[in-house]
């Protein structure tokens, strides 16, 4: 499966055959040709290129930031401002290794969805306090680390 990602207006292509994507910038000067195996052209979500995702990207991570204090606040979290600024940070790094413009639009509606659904009140408590679960460290599984942790087998 292969596929052509353009920003006409901007003259960058977005080529992926099987699974490797690869760049290519439309110049005069240069000649850069777009290979024959491209085949389907798909428009972008929202950013024409990757600065304008990257922008998206850090507003989202402003409004998050400014949210936190209101948020353990109006939710009463046992938690303070510091984690949760941290927790923030942690989940904004876990996806930074994405440069897809297109991933990168995806995840900031679903990050600007969470953020509307705290802002409204419309989740619970426990369902922001799962977010800080995940950083738990998990219960061994094997004997020796059982023993050494203090647990029944």
């Amino acid at each position: 499966v292969c596929s052509l990602k353009s920003s006409l207006a901007y003259g960058t292509y977005f080529v992926v055959w099987a699974g490797v994507w690869k760049v290519y910038r439309k110049m005069a000067v240069s000649g850069a040709k777009i290979p024959g195996y491209a085949v389907k052209v798909v428009k972008p979500i929202f950013s024409r290129d990757l600065n304008e995702a990257k922008r998206r990207v850090r507003e989202l991570y402003r409004a998050w930031y400014r949210e936190i204090p209101n948020t353990v606040h109006l939710y009463q979290l046992d938690i303070t401002a510091k984690q949760g600024h941290d927790k923030v940070r942690e989940m904004f790094m876990k996806n930074s290794h994405v440069t897809d413009p297109r991933v990168i639009d995806m995840l900031v509606i679903k990050g600007k969805m969470e953020l509307e659904e705290t802002i409204k009140i419309w989740k619970q408590k426990t369902h922001i306090m799962r977010f800080f679960h995940e950083t738990e460290t998990p219960r061994p599984t094997d004997f020796l680390a059982k023993f050494y942790a203090g647990h029944d087998p």
